[in-house]
């Protein structure tokens, strides 16, 4: 398959290019520098906020996925965040690409029905901004009445560099924690279940959940 993959030199990104390029798929990693984070893919630089760009970068794919973060300048990053993602859909329409996977955040998780993470007590105030700009993007998702076929893949509420294990439990909208109460993924083996949603499209407009 052909991947366009924008935010590709973030922590996440880059795992995602590792991954999918590893299985023998074709990415184009896609950045505001234009420079491949592995040996051997192909990059380029183009603004994930210019529909047009998108457009241009995008055409020919298979999938376009997105490892873009929101703005964690100090900011309410809600605004643009949202204006990312529409940007993006946009373009991916323009290009005539039917699928776009987007790498989510946990927050908006669900702990119980219609209760998410982070509206509980005790959820890290610092990590609001982003948790809120993450499910405002989700909501847009959800709204979308059209193309192009999405799936928002959430971590676990931990996701640091690590070890490329290939075990872990997917789930839908559900909050997973281990034994001992707590939610951890790999960067790399979030990146493994992204691939394998890439390739077995099990989620078509909706959410999943990855942790171990």
């Amino acid at each position: 398959m052909k991947l366009v993959l924008f935010g590709a030199t973030g922590m996440v990104g880059s795992r995602i290019a590792t991954e999918a390029s590893a299985r023998g798929h074709q990415v184009l990693a896609v950045s505001r520098s234009g420079q491949s984070p592995v040996p051997g893919v192909t990059a380029t630089a183009a603004d994930a906020t210019d529909p047009d760009q998108v457009a241009e970068v995008a055409r020919g794919a298979d999938v376009v996925a997105s490892a873009c973060v929101p703005p964690r300048d100090g900011s309410d990053p809600s605004g643009p965040f949202l204006a990312l993602n529409e940007a993006l859909v946009a373009g991916v329409r323009a290009a005539g690409v039917g699928r776009l996977m987007v790498v989510g955040g946990a927050g908006g998780l669900e702990v119980a029905p219609g209760q998410a993470v982070s509206d509980q007590p005790g959820f890290p105030e610092a990590y609001l901004p982003e948790a809120h700009a993450h499910r405002a993007v989700l909501a847009y998702y959800r709204a979308l009445d059209d193309g192009p076929d999405w799936t928002y893949v959430s971590p676990a509420a931990e996701i640091a560099p690590g070890t490329r294990t290939g075990r872990f439990r997917v789930d839908g909208d559900r909050f997973m924690t281990d034994d001992q109460g707590r939610s951890l993924i790999s960067a790399e083996d979030y990146a493994v279940a992204f691939v394998d949603e890439l390739e077995q499209h099990a989620h078509p407009r909706a959410r999943m959940s990855v942790a171990y």
